[in-house]
């Protein structure tokens, strides 16, 4: 017997990429697949394409727009990653391919769940309330850092600070900002810097004062920032009695940390700009605070010349008295325009003195005239006549809306308008006496 071996089907291209899709997604679909990122890109589309690899293979991924504007981080190369898809055939190239439905880094859901529940407790009792939330001030004594040594947020805060402000102390309390050791590190560091008491100054005379904080750190992913999501460390930062800016992470990155301080900065470097007014600013404002005083006085002295006119006018023009007239003159001008340019050097040295104070000054002034006028309200308000009225008093008045006050007033059968606290009643003199 003669055995015939039967001939291979012949497929077209598209339907053998069709039929391996097929048995792909009755084989493998849904797939989730942990791995590390590589070539990874977002084109103008908002798709995102890149490589999902680990030691022994890698496979080629698509996150279409919608899926990949739901991620609640930026994906980088060589992060840890699950993702979640359906395994296809990129027909076009024939490529294997994973069309991702959703990603998170590798380990996060549990650290989420974890960050949710926390934020959800600590939300509850009010600690991320925008009332509890302290002024950060413009022109601070002294500002306290707190972040790693080896970091790089250091340079950068150090380096922004030293530019715009070189001017103000920076009292740095170094700690660890991850790890198992960096919430207590973190926490001690706070307690330091609340505790601080510099040497007096003549600004501050009981001692230099920390008028703000920075807590800062570079981005990473959520377990590397996990120390400034700790219960004890943030409701630390939320009953700080000095005002906190956090400056933790990228400007994607957010920490409990972030929503118990009085400010958050997308970055350290913009965390040090936040409390930290440019010296050219200042030295601006105080330019035109001195060229408003040279101007007034200046008009000062020729008011005063004008009068030495009108008087000299008014004495006649007899040789002598014209001539010690002149010379007064010249020694009163001569005496204004020394005084002139003592007053502005006097007055320049008190803006400098008042340029870290004025703006506390005028905030407490304001306070007290807000209570002043609270004070006047409350005095008025018992002076209202309503207030007599509610005690069962009636005011009395006659047809043409006299107050009535004395028994000689009434007429017997004249009718009298008696207002009450709510409301008028007429009323019929019987008697007088």
């Amino acid at each position: 017997m003669m055995r015939i071996d039967s001939e291979p089907r012949v497929w077209s291209v598209g339907a053998l990429c069709l039929a391996i899709a097929d048995t792909l997604n009755a084989r493998f679909n849904p797939v989730a697949v942990k791995g590390e990122i590589s070539g990874f890109a977002r084109a103008a589309s908002g798709h995102c394409y890149f490589n999902l690899k680990d030691d022994t293979g890698q496979i080629r991924c698509a996150m279409f727009k919608r899926a990949a504007s739901a991620l609640g981080f930026v994906p980088r190369d060589g992060e840890l990653v699950e993702v979640r898809g359906k395994l296809g055939v990129y027909e076009a190239r024939g490529d294997l391919q994973l069309i991702v439905d959703s990603m998170q880094r590798a380990g996060q859901g549990d650290l989420f769940a974890q960050f949710l529940k926390l934020k959800a407790t600590l939300e509850a009792e009010g600690l991320f309330d925008a009332s509890r939330k302290q002024d950060i001030p413009s022109q601070p004594r002294a500002i306290g850092l707190i972040t790693s040594l080896g970091a790089a947020a250091l340079h950068d805060v150090a380096s922004a600070l030293q530019r715009r402000v070189p001017h103000i102390p920076v009292i740095l309390a170094p700690a660890s900002v991850q790890g198992a050791n960096a919430p207590a590190e973190l926490l001690r560091s706070l307690h330091q810097l609340v505790g601080w008491q510099g040497a007096p100054t003549n600004a501050s005379p009981n001692g230099l004062a920390i008028d703000v904080i920075l807590m800062v750190r570079g981005g990473g992913a959520m377990e590397d920032l996990w120390a400034f999501n700790d219960e004890t460390l943030v409701r630390a930062v939320a009953s700080c009695p000095i005002p906190i800016v956090s400056g933790v992470g990228h400007e994607t990155d957010f920490t409990l940390a972030d929503f118990a301080a009085d400010l958050r900065a997308p970055t350290p470097t913009a965390a040090a700009e936040m409390v930290a007014t440019e010296r050219t600013r200042l030295r601006t404002e105080l330019s035109t605070y001195q060229e408003e005083l040279t101007n007034a006085l200046r008009l000062t002295v020729d008011r005063m010349s004008q009068r030495l006119d009108w008087i000299g006018a008014r004495l006649g023009r007899p040789s002598s008295r014209l001539s010690d007239q002149s010379s007064r003159l010249m020694r009163l001008s001569q005496a204004l325009q020394f005084g002139l340019r003592s007053q502005v050097q006097s007055n320049t040295q008190k803006l400098q003195r008042l340029e870290e104070s004025l703006p506390r000054a005028c905030q407490q002034t304001f306070k007290g005239i807000q209570q002043q006028l609270k004070d006047v309200e409350t005095r008025l308000g018992l002076l209202d006549p309503h207030l007599v009225l509610d005690r069962g008093y009636a005011w009395l008045t006659d047809d043409s809306g006299r107050a009535l006050t004395k028994v000689g007033n009434f007429q017997v059968g004249h009718i009298v308008t008696a207002t009450l606290a709510d409301g008028q009643v007429d009323l019929q003199v019987k008697s007088a006496r």
